[in-house]
């Protein structure tokens, strides 16, 4: 038997596996986008809604409807505001079905808050890129440091063990590299560059 003979073709220009294709990149496209925004968009909903399982019930609402309706989302424009849409009309539609209750807070106020909060969250995004240039500016063995201390969670005495150096010498860099990355990050701020 020759190795063909029961092997299927494979077509170049086969349509379904194009679609299983785009559609695979498409889901992963979403999970990535949502994966960035699930925890601002979760902050919104809470500022939006009283009760911290009802956030969490509309989360899971809103995330159900972003998937169903990613399709009509453009590439390359703003998800988080895109999102942000999405579950304020979910935050609508649910506070309809809370009007018998006494403690409803006015539509007005809602969206002060939800004003105060989307700007506040822009702020802490150009805030957050402003930091990682910042951070790439530092010395390795400072930036090393940073990173043992705040991301792998190292303490203070490990470090200080770890660097031959006392605890209160270890606490004095980290303040000393703290200062330096809030200078940087105020002036790059200032800078408009982020």
């Amino acid at each position: 038997m020759a190795p063909t003979d029961r092997q299927p073709k494979q077509l170049k220009d086969d349509p379904a596996q194009d679609r299983l294709g785009r559609k695979s990149e498409r889901m992963d496209e979403f999970v990535s986008l949502l994966g960035q925004n699930e925890r601002r968009l979760f902050v919104y909903l809470k500022s939006r809604m009283p009760c911290s399982s009802d956030a969490d019930d509309l989360l899971q609402e809103t995330n159900v409807i972003l998937w169903r309706e990613f399709d009509s989302f453009e590439l390359g424009t703003n998800f988080t505001a895109w999102a942000y849409r999405i579950a304020e009309n979910q935050v609508r539609a649910a506070r309809k079905r809370q009007q018998r209750d006494r403690l409803v807070f006015s539509d007005v106020f809602l969206e002060a808050v939800s004003k105060e909060l989307t700007a506040e969250s822009e702020q802490l995004e150009r805030r957050s890129v402003a930091l990682g240039d910042c951070l790439k500016r530092l010395p390795p063995h400072h930036r090393e440091l940073i990173e043992r201390r705040y991301t792998s969670g190292d303490a203070v005495d490990r470090l200080a063990k770890r660097l031959s150096k006392s605890t209160d010498a270890v606490y004095r860099i980290l303040s000393r590299i703290r200062h330096t990355l809030h200078d940087c990050v105020t002036t790059s701020l200032a800078k408009g560059g982020f």
